[in-house]
């Protein structure tokens, strides 16, 4: 990443993810949850991993030429069913996104030992921009209670952040527990 590229540009990717991005084994495929832009599909493929992008409109992404990228677009949020439903992951990663209905989708996706990174804006946002509907915005401690019978948490924060811009946003990192 170049030092020079401002920390709001569409393809620096979160500080959240870029922390717990070491976690995940090279050798994992990574799921980046309506990709946008692409900031954590090229962060992933930077590191040598195996990435699938999905978005309901992935000309985010048309600009990348890996051999390591899977594209699924999707409308996550058209009521049709999951679009990978014998995929397994090391790593799903989903960042300004929340679709209730696809939670559980997403944990089940977690190979054996797979890493959830999540991160998304919480009630008390609509106080400094969007999203503002409630339907975006999880309630209190909702992402942990949602991760915390089926994924090992190493870390959890329900935060307000002043920079790049303030919001209130939850973010977790959880493993799924090796089967042993």
């Amino acid at each position: 990443m170049s030092q020079n590229r401002p920390l709001n540009h569409p393809h620096t990717p979160s500080k959240w993810v870029e922390r717990f991005a070491g976690q995940i084994p090279t050798t994992s495929q990574v799921l980046d949850v309506a990709c946008g832009a692409g900031r954590h599909t090229r962060l992933f493929l930077a590191k040598g991993h195996t990435v699938t992008a999905v978005d309901r409109d992935l000309t985010g992404i048309s600009d990348i030429r890996n051999d390591q990228l899977l594209r699924v677009e999707a409308d996550l949020e058209s009521g049709e069913a999951w679009p990978l439903p014998t995929e397994n992951f090391g790593g799903v990663i989903v960042t300004n996104y929340l679709h209730r209905p696809i939670l559980k989708n997403l944990v089940s996706s977690l190979e054996s030992g797979g890493m959830l990174i999540y991160e998304t804006f919480s009630e008390g946002n609509e106080k400094y921009g969007r999203p503002t509907n409630p339907d975006f915005l999880l309630k209190p401690g909702e992402l942990l209670r949602l991760t915390r019978d089926t994924l090992r948490i190493i870390a959890y924060e329900d935060v307000t952040l002043n920079y790049p811009k303030k919001a209130q946003i939850q973010r977790i990192a959880a493993f799924r527990e090796p089967i042993r």
